[in-house]
C-alpha cells in the first residue's frame, strides 16, 4: 500500500507554474514513485488493512489481527520476519473474530519468509537458503471459535507460542462452521524461532479453526518444529506440502475432526514423524480423516517415523504411499488405549502401500509397560484393506505441488 508524500518545495514549484501563464512550457518533474510508507508490520492490526504485492512487508514481533478485523493480502506479496526469540518472536496471528483472505495463485503465491531471504518483488524463491535454514522466525497462526477438545473440557484454551497474557492467542468455541478467511497458494519458509525451552513455533498452527474457513495449496518448507498443526476445529484442508520440518510434518490434536486432502510430506535430515496424531484433552470426541497422503523417508535422519499415533487417537489415515523409509520405522499405536481404538474400529487405517517386503510389520502396538509387540495376524489385515509392499500408484496427486520452492528446490 503506497502513500503519496509530496516536498513541500515541489508542491510549492507546482501550484506556481499552473497558476502563471508563461511561453515557457518547462515543467518541474514530481517524482511519481515515492518511497513507500512504512512497511514493517508491528503491534496489533485493529483497522481492515491490505498487503499489496508492490513492496516487501516486514513482520517484526509478535503481530496480531484482531478481533472484527480483516487483513488482505494481495497474490505475489512477499512478507519477511524480522528474527528473535521467546516472547521476541516474529509472529503473525489471526485472533478469534478476526480474518485474514489471503489468496494467491500458482504463479504468485503469498510468501511468508526470513528477513535473511534475498528473495526479491517478482520472485518466488531466493538463492540463498535452503530446506536446512531453519528457526530464522516464528510462523503463522490462525484461530478461531469451533470446538476443540480441551483439558476439563474448557471452552477455550491458549495457543502454544503465545504468552498467557496476549488475549489474541486465545482459541475455542462452539461454531464449528466458523470463518477465518482464506489462505490459498501459501508458502512458509525458514520458522519455527524457539519461544520456550523445547518449544518452537510450527509452520502453520491452526487452533479452532472452523469449516467455514478455506485452507488450500500450502507449503511449510524448513520448520523447526512441526510443519502443521491442527489443534481441534473442524476446518477442512487440501494440497498441502511440508518439506524437512524438525519435528513431525501433519500434527493433529485435540480432536481436530476435518478432512485433509492430497497432502504429502517428505522427511529431512532431522525430521521425526511424517504424522504426529493425538486424540481428545477433553471428554469431546472428534474423528479426523487423512486422505491421499504421500510421505516420504529420509535414510539420514535419526527419527525419520512414518508416524505416531497417541492419546487416544481417532480417526481414518486413508490411500498412503510411503516410500524410502528405513527398515525399522515403524507406524506406532502409541498405547493401550489407542490400540484399542483400532481394535473398536475408531482408529482406521485404509488402503496403504509400503515399499518394503514387511508392510504388516510396521505397525506397532504400545503395551501398558512400554515395551513394543507387532500386531499380529489375523486381526490387522481384515482391518485394514489392500496392505501392498510394493508400488507408486497411491497416495496424493504431486502434480498440484510444482508451483512450490519444493519443487522448484528438488525436495520433490
Amino acid at each position: 500500500m503506497r502513500k503519496l508524500f509530496l516536498p513541500f518545495m515541489a508542491i510549492a514549484a507546482t501550484l506556481f507554474i499552473t497558476g502563471c501563464s508563461s511561453d515557457d512550457d518547462t515543467v518541474i518533474p514530481v517524482d511519481p514513485d515515492p518511497d513507500p510508507v512504512n512497511n514493517v508490520l508491528t503491534g496489533n492490526i485493529a483497522a481492515d488493512m491490505t498487503l499489496t504485492s508492490d513492496v516487501i512487508w516486514e513482520l517484526s514481533g509478535r503481530v496480531a489481527v484482531t478481533s472484527g478485523t480483516t487483513l488482505t493480502i494481495e497474490p505475489g506479496t512477499i512478507i519477511k520476519a524480522l528474527p528473535g526469540t521467546g516472547a521476541n518472536a516474529s509472529a503473525l496471528i489471526i485472533a478469534r473474530g478476526a480474518k485474514i483472505e489471503a489468496n494467491g495463485t500458482a504463479a504468485s503465491p503469498i510468501i511468508f519468509t526470513s528477513i535473511a531471504d534475498n528473495i526479491q518483488l517478482g520472485q518466488t524463491a531466493g538463492s540463498n537458503l535452503n530446506e536446512n535454514d531453519r528457526g530464522l522466525w516464528g510462523g503463522l497462526i490462525v484461530l478461531g471459535n469451533a470446538r476443540a477438545s480441551l483439558s476439563g473440557d474448557a471452552t477455550e484454551n491458549q495457543i502454544e507460542g503465545i504468552p498467557a497474557s496476549d488475549t489474541n492467542g486465545l482459541y475455542g468455541g462452539n461454531d464449528d462452521a466458523d470463518d477465518s478467511g482464506t489462505l490459498n497458494y501459501i508458502s512458509i519458509r525458514h520458522g519455527g524461532a524457539l519461544i520456550g525451552e523445547g518449544n518452537e513455533i510450527n509452520g502453520l498452527t491452526l487452533g479452532a479453526v472452523g469449516n467455514g474457513t478455506t485452507i488450500s495449496n500450502i507449503e511449510v518448507v524448513a520448520n523447526v518444529d512441526d510443519g502443521v498443526e491442527w489443534f481441534g476445529g473442524s476446518v477442512n484442508c487440501s494440497n498441502i506440502v511440508v518439506w524437512a520440518q524438525g519435528d513431525d510434518g501433519l500434527d493433529i490434536d485435540e480432536a481436530y475432526s476435518g478432512t485433509i486432502t492430497n497432502s504429502a510430506v517428505i522427511l529431512g535430515n532431522i525430521s521425526d514423524h511424517a504424522l504426529e496424531i493425538d486424540g481428545p484433552a477433553g471428554s469431546l470426541e472428534g474423528k479426523f480423516t487423512i486422505d491421499k497422503l504421500t510421505i516420504i523417508g529420509n535414510l539420514n535422519t535419526e527419527g525419520g517415523e512414518y508416524a505416531d499415533y497417541r492419546d487416544n487417537a481417532m480417526g481414518t489415515t486413508k490411500n498412503v504411499l510411503a516410500l524410502n523409509f528405513k527398515s525399522d520405522s515403524d507406524v506406532e499405536l502409541d498405547n493401550n488405549a489407542v490400540a484399542q481404538n483400532f481394535l473398536d474400529g475408531d482408529l482406521v487405517f485404509e488402503n496403504w502401500i509400503l515399499d518394503r517386503d514387511n508392510p504388516n510389520q510396521v505397525f506397532l502396538e504400545g503395551t501398558a509397560d512400554g515395551e513394543v509387540q507387532i500386531i499380529v495376524n489375523p486381526d490387522f489385515p481384515t482391518r485394514a484393506a489392500n496392505w501392498t509392499a510394493t508400488g507408486n500408484n497411491g497416495g496424493a496427486d504431486l502434480n498440484v505441488f510444482s508451483w512450490t520452492f519444493t519443487s522448484l528446490k528438488g525436495g520433490l
